[in-house]
């Protein structure tokens, strides 16, 4: 850690212009291809100047899971988002030499609030806040959905996402690219199979291709008592249906025991459904939803069935890679029930 905080300080020595020093430097909870530190940093400039911030790092750790984008990549998203008035972390610097540090980092800015789902759902001091998720989330997920292929002002960034895109370059592939993934599985899924022929022959038309956040979800946006402060965690991001994020919010896992809350766990569904279509202009379409939520389903319960190869496949041991396995069913239980709900209506 000691090395790790040197070779940073000197970094941004040279790239703020100033003698940058780390007060303050602790490991977070990180994921699969990513770790992340709280840092706080003051900088004195050659004159009598300095500044602090208070940042969140984000470094690459060498692995990635399926679809997931780099931290350059990440970067890049996060800073459309904000410049398009998403509520996220300002992305503040990058960068991609990896003799650096050793990965690809950056910083962003820290921002206040809770982001684990069982204190959002739960936590009284969130009460308050709690009835006003469903208007200022819908009202950021509309900015983020207001970015597509033809607007983006980063071309670069374009190609990226069309490369991770879950919509293909003239026909609808998303179930196709996770008919795929599912066949590398070494075990057999008969669940998986039989929703994946109902998604196949099911599949709607999209109203427009937009960016979509692809974990838009309870824990990966923050909260205080006085409401939403940002979203956050933009490794999946890609171009797609808008009605992929909205299903993806209201997937059962997603509400953290408040079963009867579907958007989320704080909100009814109808309630966010209105307030998305009052923020961005489109009407929320409930059939579109539905197919995603089953296809979210399918791609959770994919990668459950994911973490747990890993483990045994003993590329990356570890308990909770062993463990998360058994979730597989749950979403097929799940995806089975909605399928079902589908058939009668």
């Amino acid at each position: 850690m000691n090395e790790l905080k040197e070779k940073l300080e000197a970094w941004l020595s040279r790239r703020l212009g100033g003698h940058a020093e780390i007060e303050s430097f602790f490991s977070l909870s990180g994921g699969a291809c990513q770790d992340n530190y709280l840092v706080d940093l003051s900088v004195i400039g050659p004159g009598p100047d300095s500044s602090h911030y208070e940042l969140v790092l984000r470094m690459d750790k060498g692995g990635s899971l399926f679809g997931s984008l780099s931290r350059a990549e990440e970067f890049a998203v996060s800073s459309a988002a904000h410049s398009a008035g998403v509520k996220t972390p300002k992305p503040m610097w990058l960068e991609t030499d990896t003799s650096v540090v050793g990965h690809t980092f950056y910083f962003m800015e820290r921002i206040k609030g809770k982001a684990d789902g069982r204190a959002i759902v739960k936590d009284k001091s969130l009460d308050i806040a709690r009835k006003s998720l469903p208007q200022s989330l819908a009202a950021s997920l509309a900015a983020i959905h207001s970015i597509t292929p033809e607007n983006c002002p980063d071309r670069g960034l374009v190609e990226i996402l069309r490369r991770k895109s879950k919509m293909g370059k003239d026909t609808f592939d998303a179930v196709a690219q996770l008919r795929n993934e599912i066949e590398r599985l070494p075990d057999a899924h008969p669940a998986m199979e039989l929703t994946l022929n109902w998604l196949e022959k099911n599949i709607p038309v999209s109203d427009s291709v937009v960016l979509v956040h692809g974990d838009f979800r309870t824990g990966n946006f923050m909260v205080e008592p006085e409401g939403l402060t940002g979203i956050v965690d933009w490794e999946f991001a890609h171009w797609g249906d808008r009605h992929e994020d909205i299903a993806w919010l209201c997937m059962r896992d997603w509400r953290f025991g408040k079963l009867n809350k579907e958007a989320g766990g704080f909100a009814d569904r109808r309630v966010f459904y209105d307030a998305y279509s009052a923020a961005s202009g489109f009407k929320t379409d409930a059939k579109k939803v539905r197919f995603w939520e089953i296809m979210g389903n399918l791609r959770w319960a994919a990668g459950s069935a994911q973490q747990t190869e890993r483990h045994m496949s003993g590329k990356d041991k570890g308990i909770e890679l062993a463990s998360i396995g058994r979730r597989s069913c749950e979403m097929e239980y799940e995806m089975m029930r909605l399928i079902e709900n589908a058939v009668q209506t």
